[in-house]
C-alpha cells in the first residue's frame, strides 16, 4: 500500500509538472523583424527592462553542422530575458523557490508555417501572476 501511494504521489507530481511545461504561442501577421519590434515594444512598455536578449536561431543555424544536422529548425528565433521586480518577490515570498522560473522569457521565431509569440506555462497558485503578464505582453504584441 506504501509503494502506491508512493507511486500515485510521484504520478501526480510528474501530471502538474508535465502542464506547467506547456509552450503556448500565438501566430503573428506579419515579418520576424517587425514581430521582435512588437515584443521588445510590449515589454518595455510595461516598464521592464530587457536584460538579454538570446539569438537561438542564429546560433542554431550556426551550429547545426558542427553537430552532424543540415536541418533549419528556424529562419530565425529570439528569446527576450526579462524580470519583473513586483511579480517576482510577490511570487517569491509566496515560495522562495519560485526563484527557479526566474527570469521570465517571450521567444519569437520563424519557421515554415509563419512567425510565432510565445512563452512556456507556469504551474497554478502565485506563478499564474507571471503567467498572465506574460499573456499580457504576447498580446499587445499580436495585436490581440
Amino acid at each position: 500500500m506504501k509503494h502506491f501511494i508512493a507511486v500515485a504521489a510521484f504520478s501526480t507530481v510528474l501530471v502538474s509538472h508535465a502542464f506547467a511545461e506547456e509552450i503556448i504561442t500565438a501566430p503573428f501577421d506579419g515579418s520576424f523583424d517587425d514581430a521582435t519590434f512588437a515584443v521588445e515594444s510590449a515589454i518595455v512598455g510595461q516598464g521592464l527592462v530587457i536584460d538579454h536578449v538570446s539569438h537561438v536561431g542564429d546560433m542554431l543555424n550556426r551550429t547545426g553542422a558542427d553537430v552532424g544536422s543540415d536541418k533549419q529548425i528556424f529562419a530565425a528565433a529570439d528569446i527576450f530575458i526579462f524580470c519583473s521586480a513586483k511579480i517576482s518577490r510577490e511570487v517569491m515570498e509566496a515560495d522562495p523557490m519560485n526563484i527557479g522560473f526566474c527570469p521570465y522569457g517571450i521567444f519569437v521565431a520563424e519557421d515554415d508555417s509563419g512567425v510565432m509569440v510565445g512563452y512556456r506555462g507556469y504551474p497554478d497558485g502565485p506563478m499564474q501572476k507571471v503567467q498572465t503578464l506574460l499573456s499580457e505582453i504576447v498580446e499587445e504584441a499580436v495585436g490581440n
